[in-house]
């Protein structure tokens, strides 16, 4: 199998940590909107990695993390005048509702931010005493001054400088004008209290934990020092995993933090990408209501994971058309009997495996599978039909 690493901007041979055992960690939502497509999108497309590592023969150990407290969900709770943490577990509740029903599998591990406090600060300290961070006026910063390999990962998708990335992370939650910072590119790792916000002890007063430094905690603590997939929207390759990769590296003193990582195209709606921010989004709940969850996962899948699209109403329609030929498939195949082994069936695993080992071509196929199908209809061929049911199985239809 092969995967392109955002890393290096190559696709490479995927070669696990650890023979068989594959550690995966995928970044979560934060829990005060949800859900909308370019979620589904993201988290559609690792369940299909996922279940197609273990159609290889792989054992996943996959970890996914919901940020439940943040300063996105502080403010949405004000303005809905309900308690944060109710927010959060009323919108988590919703996320994997909308993600059960797209046959979206749940992780071996659903963490919050909230539960890591211990082994965040924990992580600060060492960080502090090793010179890479410092403490301001309760708060706790990363000094990218400090680290001459900092922006590793955002010169790999084109900031080549510190203008570049500067500009990037200020467009992306970085307050550049914190007075209490040494750099106006320093994030934050530890954040004092401020008035009317939650908070917990330190040893650098009441506050509550940075963005960046909750994904590296959990990470670290279910899947260890090293990691063989980290993923997320495209997005978040910048300010957000490079600044995971070096304070996790300079916490544990292990490089490569991750071996490779993955990052999902943008969805977008209106030719804008969709956003919270923006209002522009397409809710699963929502087409849920119209669509059914094959058709609506047959969309998703049928766009490569890496490649930003647009969500068209007749892309719903086509996804729609093609749900109900592969119901008509599961149909057929159900009168082909549980002894009978097809002629084609090596062939045509041969030929999908070929297509999602190289870096998960799902619509491609998603093609063979319909062409397959169609011609199993044609000739009223149960068994050639039985073959296609279980790889779609593999791509996480219901069938």
């Amino acid at each position: 199998m092969k995967l392109f690493n955002t890393l290096t901007q190559r696709v490479e041979p995927f070669v696990p940590l650890e023979g068989n055992n594959v550690r995966i960690y995928v970044c979560g939502v934060t829990p005060y909107d949800t859900t909308h497509l370019g979620h589904a999108f993201t988290y559609a497309s690792f369940d299909t990695l996922i279940r197609y590592l273990e159609f290889r023969g792989y054992s996943v150990r996959y970890v996914q993390n919901v940020t439940d407290i943040d300063d996105d969900i502080l403010r949405k709770a004000r303005e809905l005048g309900v308690p944060w943490d109710e927010l959060g577990r009323r919108e988590t509740e919703r996320f994997l509702r909308d993600m059960d029903a797209l046959n979206v599998r749940r992780p071996t591990f659903y963490v919050r931010a909230t539960d890591e406090i211990p082994h965040i600060i924990e992580m600060v300290q060492k960080l502090i005493e090793r010179g890479y961070a410092y403490v301001s006026d309760g708060c706790v910063y990363y000094n990218v001054r400090q680290d001459p390999d900092f922006g590793v990962l955002g010169r790999a998708i084109g900031l080549q400088d510190y203008a570049a990335m500067l500009a990037v992370a200020n467009e992306r939650g970085n307050y550049p004008d914190d007075r209490r910072k040494r750099d106006p590119l320093d994030f934050v790792l530890w954040q004092a209290q401020a008035p009317g916000e939650p908070a917990w002890p330190s040893p650098w007063g009441p506050g509550r934990p940075g963005w960046h430094i909750e994904c590296s905690a959990m990470a670290l603590h279910y899947l260890g020092d090293q990691l063989d997939i980290h993923g997320g929207g495209a997005d978040l390759a910048f300010p957000h995993h490079t600044c995971e990769i070096a304070q996790s590296e300079h916490y544990t003193g292990k490089r490569p933090f991750v071996r490779y990582w993955l990052h999902t195209g943008m969805v977008y709606q209106q030719g804008e990408k969709m956003s919270k921010s923006l209002g522009n989004l397409i809710l699963v709940s929502d087409l849920l209501k119209q669509y059914s969850a094959n058709a609506i996962r047959l969309l998703l899948l049928n766009h490569h994971y890496r490649q930003p699209w647009e969500c068209f109403p007749a892309d719903l329609q086509l996804a729609t058309e093609q749900a109900t030929l592969f119901e008509e498939v599961a149909a057929l195949a159900a009168r082909c009997p549980t002894t009978a082994t097809a002629e084609s069936s090596s062939e045509l695993r041969a030929r999908f495996e070929s297509l999602l080992d190289d870096d998960l071509k799902t619509p491609e196929a998603l093609q063979l599978l319909q062409e397959t199908g169609q011609a199993a209809l044609a000739s009223h061929d149960a068994c050639r039909a039985s073959d296609v049911v279980r790889l779609l199985r593999v791509l996480g239809l219901r069938c």
